[in-house]
């Protein structure tokens, strides 16, 4: 996401090099992403490394506007013409995973299913996947699918974090039960769980929020709480005790949590992202993993969550 807006294609070229020379293998995009930008930076990087398309699993999402393609959201139709954009941009010919963005209430579900069949079918896309979609909706996607025969989703590319623990009630276990993936996005909390914010200091200029404190998801008024403080402060007391950074902390426990296939690393220098891929062969001990999972645990609806919980205990 960072590319084309907080990377520019050098910088961009330079993450996915640093990103291949280390093994890894799924570059996830989408067409929202700098407004096509994106997509177009990573295709102009494929076309002069043809010899790694077919280690690489590429995957891209619609569902959002962009410009010069009129009626976004998830109809057949708009999903066609938005699928022909991005394999122009990407300079491919099939997309590994194609992701529906987002849900779109206009639309049932059963026209994702017939795109999915005739995108499969013409061999333009290898999968289908969902991205912060409901738990009904996951499983209404799915059965739509399997009704036509064709493909199932495969993934669900969903918010999780220490910061956004919420998918572990329905999400994460729709996921698992129907047998698909889950590559998370904002596996770091947008920032926060990298060490850079400290409760009571100033905000780092070079940083997003020194950028923008308003900005979106990750803004200072909707995240700087005190349960986000003390996750903080919990994290970097793990992460020393350990010797890891803060940012592999937050993905050790991340990529150990149940169901989860990848965690997504918007990096913005090579650097960054070096740092990030050091962690995809840590893990915590018991204590530290159990001492992050009860600063974090968020609280719990009373209905259904809490009910379902006491009621699943009587025998």
């Amino acid at each position: 996401m960072t590319f084309g807006q907080e990377a520019d294609e050098h910088a961009s070229h330079a993450i996915l090099d640093a990103f291949v020379e280390a093994g890894g293998t799924l570059i996830d995009t989408a067409d929202v992403y700098g407004d096509g930008r994106s997509e177009e930076i990573i295709g102009r990087w494929l076309k002069a490394r043809p010899e790694l398309r077919d280690r690489l699993v590429i995957a891209t999402k619609a569902r959002f506007p962009i410009t010069g393609q009129p009626g976004a959201g998830l109809s057949r139709e708009y999903l066609h013409r938005a699928l022909e954009a991005s394999l122009r941009r990407l300079g491919l010919d099939r997309i590994d995973v194609y992701q529906a963005h987002g849900p779109d209430p206009r639309v049932p579900l059963d026209e994702f299913a017939q795109f999915a069949e005739e995108a499969i079918g013409a061999g333009k896309i290898t999968h289908s996947g969902l991205s912060n979609f409901t738990g009904w909706q996951i499983v209404l996607a799915h059965a739509g699918c399997v009704r036509r025969g064709v493909e199932a989703p495969i993934s669900l590319q969903p918010q999780y974090s220490l910061l956004v623990r919420e998918p572990e009630w329905e999400l994460l276990p729709a996921v698992e039960s129907l047998g698909m993936g889950a590559m998370v996005w904002g596996p770091l909390g947008a920032g926060w769980l990298t060490g850079k914010y400290r409760r009571g200091e100033g905000l780092p200029s070079d940083s997003r929020l020194g950028d923008d404190p308003d900005r979106g998801l990750e803004a200072l008024s909707r995240r700087g709480t005190d349960r986000t403080w003390r996750i903080v402060e919990t994290l970097l007391d793990v992460a020393d005790q350990h010797g890891f950074t803060p940012a592999q902390t937050a993905l050790a426990w991340v990529m150990d949590r149940p169901g989860v296939s990848a965690a997504l690393v918007g990096a913005r220098t090579a650097g960054q992202l070096r740092d990030c891929l050091a962690a995809a062969d840590l893990h915590l001990d018991p204590a530290a993993t159990q001492r992050l999972d009860a600063v974090s645990e968020p609280p719990t609806p009373d209905y259904p969550y809490a009910f379902i919980a006491e009621i699943s205990e009587t025998h």
